[in-house]
């Protein structure tokens, strides 16, 4: 009924709570990322065999458990001073699922379309 385990040196318990306790989004794993080489190798690894791509770097695994799954950088791009870069960052991360690093550079910057 109750686990324990370890994730990059985090301590976490699991209770099995039947079949009234589903999982949700109210619950979920990020993963930080460096770049668009790690975004990707999560992606693919936690949607094979059954996971589901969601919106703005959210998926569910197999199990259907919750992750999202983000690049580093996305923190700073989204609270940039300039109020219209980070806008243009959050409409370019609202098109996504799988989020890509270049285009929300680029649309901090200004070079793609928020609609793209």
């Amino acid at each position: 009924m109750v686990v324990s385990f370890q994730l990059e040196g985090q301590q976490f318990t699991a209770l099995n709570g039947g079949p009234l306790f589903k999982f949700s989004e109210a619950f979920s794993f990020v993963v930080s990322c460096e770049n668009q080489q790690e975004i990707d190798d999560y992606w693919n690894k936690l949607t094979s065999g059954g996971g589901q791509e969601s919106q703005c770097g959210w998926l569910k695994d197999k199990f259907g458990f919750s992750w999202q799954i983000v690049p580093t950088a996305l923190g700073k791009l989204m609270t940039d001073k300039d109020p219209k870069k980070a806008n243009r960052v959050m409409q370019a991360l609202l098109q996504m699922k799988k989020l890509d690093l270049a285009t929300l550079e680029q649309a901090a910057e200004g070079s793609v379309p928020a609609s793209r």
